[in-house]
Order: structure tokens, then C-alpha cells, then sequence
């Protein structure tokens, strides 16, 4: 999985690994020149009292080590170029796929999932790309070539290296093993902490109005511990293996001194040629650790991979149309026929057979009990979430033959929680219309009631909102979020719960205003409200997930029981009448 991810983002640099490869070559080059010039220097300079060939020799490898310093730098620039652009693309198709999503994908994920997946993994797999660089190319080279320079040192001292390799490689390959799905339960456990985490930044307010303080640092503290306790598990096997490699390697050499020196002693090996083999022997430990410290990184990185694989492989529920419709001719009409919605796995849907239907000026109202479906009802308009039986037409075309552009100048939503971005008032206010004049955004707060608290602050229209308009409360964070739809001047209007923070005045004056500013427009409001719904042109009354009640306040008052008792629960007989 890691090879799928990362090799198919590494084309756009195959000049540059090209360009790797050679260097990491010349450093091994070298590199495995270097004890061969020690040898050489020791038999025939320091044996033979020759000074100048001891100069001569010392100035050869001042020049090989270099030349090892300048590719090897050069190397680990160019390895650490490609790890970030490949980690960059990563992270922009992470976000592009995202950003696809529909309310299904982002529930079965969770945020806290997939901000540790375009974040905290990808900056695993770019590491991991850095040592797979830098390292996975010297290290096979470096073991193969002192290798055959020990050998050519001398061949039975070579021998010894079949005893200890295949020792040291099953003693590292049994460690590594084990991290695997140490390295899966360290990532889920990264998942939980960052859920608890921005559980109780969130909902703070709630968490200090009950006094839940020591609770929460419990369950903080419960998620941390298990994380932590991974990490230690990860960490023993980690620090086992460099032991292994170091008892090995000191076997070994104690091993080629013992035999070396018998056969420096018998006449058929010479002592530079032994320092030499000593050199090899010590690269190709060099390069073992090398492999090691990636095998130590690789579990971990595998198991990134493959969640953000996982997340790239993941087609979003809500396809854009192969051949979209890029204009509509007709007026906004929105039309709902037979809609039906069930998510995947649950035993009841959500909506059966819903109709609806707004006409270009009119004000169509949906209200019901909570867990009615009105919500679900309205996100099928601007396609969060596609109906899973009949059809939604905005204009006389099917909603899931729209271009996503055009549906969504067509159609503006204001959400039942309202999201305001990190910026200014205005930088939100043309979210929708980046063009729009300040004289289009004042006009639009003066129809949602909120040109006075606008002035109000110092700035204005330049007066900074913090993310998610934290530094407002929630009307004016209602009435800014209605503005950015007025703004944007959509076709259809959907108000899901728009008001709920809203006192009545404001409410019946905002209202009033709306009315007049979407007279060519259709007009859905979702509602808790009686006195928000009463003077719609048509009332929809949901029950489970059923259309039960259809027509004016009066009609309804007098044919839906549904309806009425929702009246009732909020006025009296002579207020409703």
C-alpha cells in the first residue's frame, strides 16, 4: 500500500531520482574507496617508513572523503525535495477527496479521523520517503560493494559474514514483525486523543456549566495513557533491535580479528589488508543499521498508508454528473417528488415518499417533531446528501445532473448551525460572491437584521471574526450566516431552523424583510416555530419521516391532528386562531 501511494506521485520527479540515484552512487563509490586507501597507505607507507606515500595516500582519501561529504549532502537535499512534494500532493488529493464528500462519508470517518489522516499520517509517509531516499538506495550498495571488496581483501575472512547477516536479519525481521500492528493500534489511539481533544475545545461552555472538568481530564487522561502505553510497547521492541545489531557486529569482529590474525601470522594475509576488511566489515554494518532504522519506520508508515488509502480509495455517495447541465432556462421551481432516504445498514429510512413542492415567490414551510426528517429533507436540494428513492428538481432538472457550480449558485442553504470562517465580516459575507460591492453586503445585513451590530463593531465590515464566529453570539451569527445567502441571490432559498436564536421581533422583522428581497424566488423555512411558519403560503407537516399534512396554517389547524398538537404545544386556542 505504501508503494501504491508514494510511487505513482514520484513521476513528476524521475529527473531528480536520476539525478538521486548517481549521487548516492558516487557516495558509495566513495565510501568503499576509503579502507582500500587505509590498506594501502599501512602496507606501503607506515610498514616501509615511507612518508611521502603516506602523504600522497592521506591527501587521496581527503579527496574520496570529500567527495562522499558533497554527494551524500547533495543527496539528502534532493531526497528531503521529493519526500515534500510527494507528501504535498498527498495531503492536496487527502483534501480534494474531502472536500467530495457527503455527510455519509464524513460520519463513517469521523473529523477527528481525517484531520490525523491529512495531517499526522501523511507526515509519517513523508518521512519515511525521506529515509526510503536518502537510505534505500546507499544501503543495498554499500553492503553489496564492501561485500565484494572484502572478498577481495580476503576470501575465508569473508566467509564469516554467511554466519552473522542471516543471524542479525532474522533477529531484526522477527522485532519488525511484531511493530506491525503495534504501529495500527498507536494510529487509532493518535484518532482518539484528537476526538477527546476537540470534543472538550468545542463544547467547553458545556463542559464548565457542568462542572465537568475532572471528568473530562479523566477521559483525556484515559486516552492519553493508552496511547502512551503503545508508544512504550513500540518503544521496547525499538530499543531492542539496536542491541542485537551491535552484539552481532562486535561478534563479528572479534571473529575476523581472531581468524585475521592467524593468517596474518602464517604469512597469507598482510595487516593493512585486515585494517581494511575491518572497514567493509564496519560498512556493511553501517548499511545493515541503515535497512534497520528504515524497517523500524516502515510498520508505522505501511499502516499511514494504507488509512490515507483507504481515504483516497473512498468514492464520495454524491457522484458529479458525467455530462452536467451547465444553465437552467426555466424559473427556480423546486419540486420534490416521492424523495426517500435511508442510510447504508439502517433498519428504518429516514424519509418515505416525501413531495414538496416552491414556486418562484411563494414561501414554503416544513415543520415537525425532532427526528422528523426535516433537515435530511433539505440537505437532498443542494446535494449533501442524495436521495435514495424519487427525484429533486430545481428549474425543471434533476438535481444529480446539475453542475455542482450551477446547483450551488442556484440554490443557497443556510445551515440549522450556521459556520462562520476565520477572516473579516466582509471576507464572509462574499464567500458566496467574492465580487459582491460593500453597498451589496450592507444591503444584505439590513434584510437579515444585522447592519446595526455590524457597525457597531470596530471595523465594520473589516471587523475580524474568529473561526467559527466564536467572538459572536449565536443570532448574529444566524443573522450573518442569512446575509451570506442574500448576498450570493440564489434562486431557491432554504432556511433550515434559520431563527431558533432569534427574538421574536427580530424574528417578525427579519421576516418581513426577506419577503420582500426573495419575492422572485422560492422560499423553503425549516421550523421549530409556530410563529415562524404561520404566514408560509403552504405548511408541509412531517412525522417520522412522512409528508402527514399539507396546506395553510388554517387548513391544517383544522385537518392535521399532527400539526395542530404541535400548534397547541406553543400557543393557546386563541393564539392560534
Amino acid at each position: 500500500m505504501l508503494l501504491r501511494l508514494v510511487a505513482g506521485r514520484l513521476r513528476p520527479y524521475r529527473w531528480t531520482l536520476a539525478l538521486l540515484v548517481l549521487l548516492q552512487l558516487v557516495q558509495v563509490l566513495a565510501s568503499l574507496t576509503l579502507p582500500r586507501l587505509n590498506a594501502d597507505i599501512i602496507d606501503n607507507g607506515v610498514l616501509r617508513g615511507d612518508t611521502a606515500h603516506v602523504l600522497a595516500g592521506g591527501a587521496r582519501m581527503a579527496g574520496a572523503t570529500l567527495v562522499q561529504a558533497a554527494a551524500a549532502a547533495a543527496a539528502v537535499w534532493f531526497g528531503a525535495r521529493i519526500a515534500m512534494g510527494v507528501a504535498r500532493d498527498v495531503r492536496a488529493d487527502a483534501f480534494r477527496r474531502v472536500q467530495s464528500f457527503s455527510a455519509r462519508e464524513m460520519s463513517r470517518f469521523g473529523t477527528a479521523s481525517l484531520i490525523t489522516r491529512t495531517t499526522n499520517d501523511v507526515q509519517q509517509v513523508q518521512t519515511f520517503a525521506v529515509l526510503i531516499l536518502t537510505m534505500l538506495v546507499a544501503a543495498p550498495l554499500m553492503c553489496a560493494g564492501g561485500i565484494v571488496m572484502a572478498l577481495g581483501q580476503d576470501v575465508p575472512l569473508a566467509l564469516l559474514l554467511l554466519l552473522f547477516v542471516p543471524l542479525m536479519a532474522g533477529a531484526v525481521g522477527t522485532v519488525v514483525l511484531r511493530m506491525r500492528p503495534l504501529f495500527r493500534g498507536m494510529q487509532q489511539r493518535v484518532d482518539r486523543v484528537g476526538r477527546v481533544v476537540r470534543e472538550q475545545i468545542t463544547g467547553v461552555r458545556v463542559v464548565r456549566a457542568f462542572v465537568r472538568d475532572r471528568y473530562e481530564q479523566g477521559r483525556f487522561a484515559a486516552a492519553n495513557d493508552e496511547l502512551r502505553d503503545v508508544g512504550l510497547r513500540v518503544g521496547r521492541l525499538s530499543a531492542v533491535m539496536f542491541p542485537i545489531v551491535l552484539v552481532v557486529w562486535e561478534l563479528a569482529t572479534v571473529g575476523v580479528i581472531w581468524v585475521g590474525a592467524h593468517r596474518i601470522e602464517s604469512g597469507a594475509l598482510q595487516a593493512g589488508s585486515l585494517v581494511a576488511f575491518l572497514g567493509y566489515l564496519l560498512q556493511i554494518m553501517m548499511s545493515v543499521m541503515m535497512v534497520l532504522f528504515l524497517l523500524m519506520h516502515l510498520p508505522r508508515a505501511e499502516v499511514c498508508a494504507e488509512r490515507i488509502q483507504e481515504l483516497l480509495d473512498t468514492l464520495p455517495s454524491v457522484a458529479p454528473p458525467a455530462d452536467p447541465v451547465r444553465a437552467l432556462r426555466g424559473p427556480g421551481l423546486l419540486e420534490i417528488r416521492d424523495a426517500g432516504f435511508r442510510y447504508p445498514g439502517a433498519e428504518e429510512p429516514v424519509l418515505r415518499s416525501v413531495s414538496l413542492t416552491a414556486r418562484p415567490g411563494t414561501t414554503t414551510a416544513v415543520i415537525g417533531s425532532t427526528g422528523s426528517g426535516k433537515s435530511t429533507l433539505l440537505g437532498l436540494v443542494p446535494r449533501l446528501l442524495d436521495a435514495t428513492a424519487g427525484t429533486v428538481r430545481v428549474g425543471g432538472v434533476d438535481v444529480t445532473a446539475m453542475d455542482p457550480a450551477l446547483l450551488a449558485r442556484t440554490v443557497g442553504l443556510v445551515p440549522q448551525k450556521p459556520y462562520l470562517f476565520s477572516g473579516t465580516v466582509a471576507d464572509n459575507l462574499r464567500y458566496g460572491r467574492p465580487g459582491a460591492s460593500d453597498g451589496e453586503l450592507w444591503h444584505a445585513l439590513e434584510v437579515a437584521q444585522a447592519d446595526g451590530f455590524v457597525r457597531a463593531l470596530d471595523g465594520g465590515l473589516d471587523a475580524p471574526v474568529t473561526q467559527g464566529g466564536t467572538n459572536l453570539s449565536g443570532g448574529q451569527r444566524q443573522r450573518l450566516a442569512i446575509a451570506r445567502v442574500l448576498v450570493a441571490r440564489p434562486r431557491v432559498y432554504l432556511f433550515d431552523d434559520s431563527f431558533s436564536a432569534l427574538d421574536n421581533r427580530t424574528d417578525a422583522a427579519l421576516r418581513r424583510a426577506l419577503a420582500e428581497e426573495t419575492a422572485g424566488a422560492a422560499v423553503v423555512i425549516v421550523a421549530q416555530r409556530v410563529a415562524t411558519v404561520r404566514g408560509a403560503d403552504r405548511i408541509v407537516v412531517l412525522d417520522r419521516g412522512r409528508a402527514v399534512g399539507r396546506g395553510t396554517h388554517e387548513e391544517l389547524m383544522r385537518d392535521s391532528a399532527v400539526y395542530r398538537e404541535i400548534v397547541l404545544s406553543q400557543l393557546t386556542e386563541e393564539e392560534a386562531a
